[in-house]
């Protein structure tokens, strides 16, 4: 029997999408242990990334710890309470403001001390996004987020960093953490639809907040060039990454 992947994302408290979401993608990931990190209720800025950083490794501290060598993997299901008696095979960092803040090598960074901390495999949604893009030969992008400028800013230099350009960015320029939360899949499509141009050669949707799981299928047949959104990305990568290991991860939606 295939044992049961034990995977853990790690998510902002505010975050309500990213869970079902991937559930619904990619159930062999399935449960999920949720680590929520504390965060302000406004935008973060670059500022809060020190704060944010411990606050991540604070939030995963109750699911982390020595395994037990002579326990074997269960394939009982878990809850979300914390427990550290078995390895984890993976972590997915879904924080994509504090990956953009933060840039590549910020990113980077955050993902290593995360491996280090659980001794897993980890994908992150800003590296997901550049790696999908990547294989499907995208070098420029429309791109669709709910983020003020600083942000945005940094998803631009974080795009264009790792060779591909943003061709055009609109934005819901949410202030708050309630108003994000406020965002409907229509009003993603609604905004992707106003987003793309004639020349656009991709459609990236950012944010692991906003809702995209049936607006990406609608929005693949709207429009003839690769489009993807943050959740998405993250499903294809951790299913790849636990591919490559020899678990069994495929994917329902997502591609």
């Amino acid at each position: 029997m295939t044992r049961r992947i034990r995977v853990m994302i790690v998510l902002p408290e505010n975050n309500t999408t990213i869970e079902p979401e991937i559930s619904a993608l990619c159930p062999a990931l399935t449960p999920l242990a949720v680590a929520r990190v504390k965060r302000p209720p406004r935008t973060l800025l670059l500022e809060d990334l020190p704060a944010y950083a411990e606050a991540t490794l604070e939030a995963i501290a109750p699911f982390v710890g020595e395994p037990s060598s002579n326990e074997p993997f269960s394939n009982e299901p878990f809850s979300n309470q914390p427990f550290s008696n078995q390895p984890w095979d993976l972590v997915i960092y879904g924080c994509t403001a504090a990956g953009f803040l933060g840039g590549p090598d910020g990113n980077a960074a955050m993902v290593e001390r995360l491996r280090d901390r659980t001794g897993a495999t980890v994908v992150s949604t800003a590296g997901a996004m550049v790696e999908v893009l990547r294989v499907d030969g995208v070098t420029e992008t429309a791109v669709v987020t709910p983020y003020l400028q600083p942000v945005n800013d940094g998803l631009r230099r974080y795009l264009e960093t790792s060779g591909i350009e943003v061709e055009t960015l609109n934005s819901f320029f949410c202030k708050t953490t309630a108003e994000l939360g406020a965002i409907t899949e229509d009003d993603v499509l609604e905004l992707a639809r106003r987003t793309v141009t004639p020349s656009s050669k991709s459609l990236f949707v950012a944010c692991s907040q906003l809702p995209t799981l049936r607006a990406i299928p609608q929005l693949r047949s709207d429009f003839p060039i690769p489009v993807w959104a943050s959740i998405q990305a993250t499903a294809w990568a951790g299913a790849k990454a636990m591919t490559a290991k020899g678990l069994a991860a495929q994917l329902e939606h997502a591609m």
